[in-house]
């Protein structure tokens, strides 16, 4: 796989039917754009007469048998696991929310899990709600405000023998930073804790192995990486089978199907898969550090813009938080919007660490890359901001 040159980035915007007129889309750490053949593929499960639901007796039902084998088998390649602990949900949240409350069968008073601030509130508020319904107490490692980062050391000073789960972010949707999940995993393991790794905003931008980085189970949702609005959760099949979901009595009762409440997106997983394997072929092959630095190095240039996070390249993704002196993010947001440059505003559902920063209650301005951001598209957004002095 060849790196491609980011003057060349635009290349790859011909892939996105949604990329249209002159807007720069610096939102991608909210929702990418699909890929076109994760749109083909949907429209084309909607459409060829093949669409049904799962394990009937004729031609259409086995052809959806095989959508969900061949989705499972891509999502066992992205993410570098078993197939077989595949399951699919409508997002990232319901999967972790499902998660936690079977989880919390098994637990009591004296039991812990511990979460972090760097962490988007669908990785803390489900073990908050059921450590208050089971008597368990979850622990909260701090994030360092001046960097921006998670050191290891703040989440491995919290376990303890009665440490039962540890959830951690693969990479934070709102500052970019990245935490050393497998230090954190095997700290965890050695204290008899199990892992969750939420990876959403990892995944567009690094190679993701549930395996390498010690995480018991894995999120991510496949809007975030040119795909549709689609959860996977990936885990080792046995802690699929240990585990005792809710379900409706005619449910598959074995692994990962009887983790997947209802009938899923069948549409949806067709075309998770095709954008599962254009991250794979094309999406990080992208030079993303060759056209974020101008950005970052940009706005840290500017004595009236503040950058919240890390102020280097190292050990992030290519998404900055800022603000701007003297104006609200909501106002500076709708000002690039103006100039048809999209970013967002707000505290990006990162409740812990904008309340860390002092941002909870005016947000920051929030800009990204995908492997269609293009240096015009870096330019423009400087030159709008800079204006703003």
């Amino acid at each position: 796989m060849t790196v491609t040159d980011p003057a060349t980035t635009t290349g790859l915007r011909h892939r996105f039917p949604g990329l249209r007129g002159d807007w720069a889309r610096l939102d991608g750490p909210g929702g990418t754009q699909a890929v076109d053949t994760a749109v083909e593929a949907m429209t084309r499960y909607l459409t060829n007469g093949d669409n049904a639901n799962t394990e009937g007796m004729f031609a259409a039902a086995d052809a959806t048998d095989e959508v969900v084998a061949r989705g499972r088998a891509a999502m066992g390649e992205l993410f570098g696991t078993d197939p077989r602990g595949v399951v699919f949900g409508p997002n990232t949240t319901s999967l972790v929310i499902d998660l936690a409350q079977t989880v919390a069968v098994g637990l009591g008073p004296g039991d812990e899990i511990v979460c972090t601030r760097l962490d988007h509130d669908a990785n803390v508020a489900p073990w908050l709600r059921i450590a208050a319904r089971t008597g368990a107490t979850v622990r909260l490692a701090d994030v360092d405000t001046d960097t921006g980062r998670l050191p290891t050391e703040n989440v491995t000073r919290l376990l303890s023998d009665r440490t039962r789960w540890v959830a951690v972010t693969g990479a934070s949707n709102a500052l970019g930073s990245i935490p050393d999940v497998a230090a954190i995993a095997a700290a965890a393991h050695a204290a008899g804790a199990r892992v969750l790794v939420d990876a959403v905003h990892l995944t567009p931008h690094r190679p993701v192995d549930r395996t390498a980085l010690g995480a018991d189970v894995l999120v991510s949702s496949a809007y975030k990486w040119y795909g549709p609005h689609l959860g996977v959760l990936c885990a080792d099949p046995g802690l699929l089978d240990a585990l005792d979901p809710d379900r409706v009595r005619p449910a598959p009762q074995e692994a990962p199907d009887r983790w997947q409440t209802g009938t899923p997106s069948f549409e949806a997983i067709a075309a998770a898969t095709e954008a599962a394997r254009f991250v794979l072929d094309h999406a990080r092959a992208v030079d993303e550090t060759a056209v974020f630095a101008p950005l970052l190095d940009g706005l840290l240039a500017m004595p009236h813009v503040r950058v919240h996070g890390p102020h280097d390249h190292t050990d992030r993704t290519p998404t900055v938080a800022f603000t701007v002196a003297g104006h609200r993010a909501d106002d500076v947001a709708r000002h690039l919007a103006r100039q048809r440059i999209a970013t967002w505003s707000g505290i990006f559902y990162a409740h812990e660490v904008m309340h860390a920063l002092g941002l909870h209650e005016d947000g920051a301005v929030r800009a990204g890359l995908s492997c269609y951001t293009s240096t015009e598209d870096v330019d423009r957004l400087l030159r709008a901001v800079d204006a703003l002095a």
